[in-house]
């Protein structure tokens, strides 16, 4: 769903993700350690934004990402950067696991490793509220420019780093739809 399907709104967008989407029981047991928050130690958050897997979805959408790994390094760095919790101790240790202990499929190269690092960095400097914090359910019926003016996701930033992620990455599908 493109940035540019702002008056979509979060339900139809998600209906459409479903029939492809993933089940969280599909997810490798070693993807679900490090990124879901119900395997949180108590009292450690190694990794700043976990989410469950439909409000990962969720997340894809609003930020107007696929599904592809290079979405998927994007919404995951992302998300992380928006709570300001990240420094680069649990970056790197996200990048390891990301680019070697993960299997095929989820494993990051280095064009996903530098638009997870890109991603991290802009949910910093974006003002926008932790996107793993956010009542998505409550939302479900708002348009998703709505969301994003409400949560303080600057599109014009997506944008820009958008066009530059397709300029990057010309034989990449991900990259080269973004703006569409």
């Amino acid at each position: 769903m493109p940035l540019s399907a702002a008056q979509r709104t979060l339900r139809e967008a998600y209906e459409t993700l479903r029939p492809i989407g993933l089940d969280q029981r599909d997810v490798p047991l070693i993807v679900q350690l490090v990124e879901h928050p119900k395997y949180d130690m108590p009292g450690i958050d190694l990794f700043p934004g976990a989410v469950d897997l439909r409000t990962h979805d969720l997340i894809h959408i609003v930020l107007g990402r696929g599904l592809l790994l290079k979405d998927e390094a994007f919404v995951i760095g992302f998300t992380m950067g928006s709570t300001d919790r990240v420094g680069a101790t649990e970056e790197a240790i996200y990048q390891f696991f990301a680019r070697h202990v993960f299997p095929s499929g989820y494993r990051f190269g280095d064009e996903e490793v530098r638009v997870f690092k890109d991603a991290v960095r802009l949910g910093y400097v974006c003002d926008c509220r932790s996107l793993s914090e956010v009542n998505y359910d409550a939302r479900l019926d708002w348009t998703l420019g709505r969301i994003r003016a409400e949560l303080g996701i600057e599109e014009d930033l997506l944008r820009a780093y958008y066009a530059i992620e397709k300029r990057r990455y010309p034989n990449s599908p991900e990259s080269q739809r973004l703006l569409d």
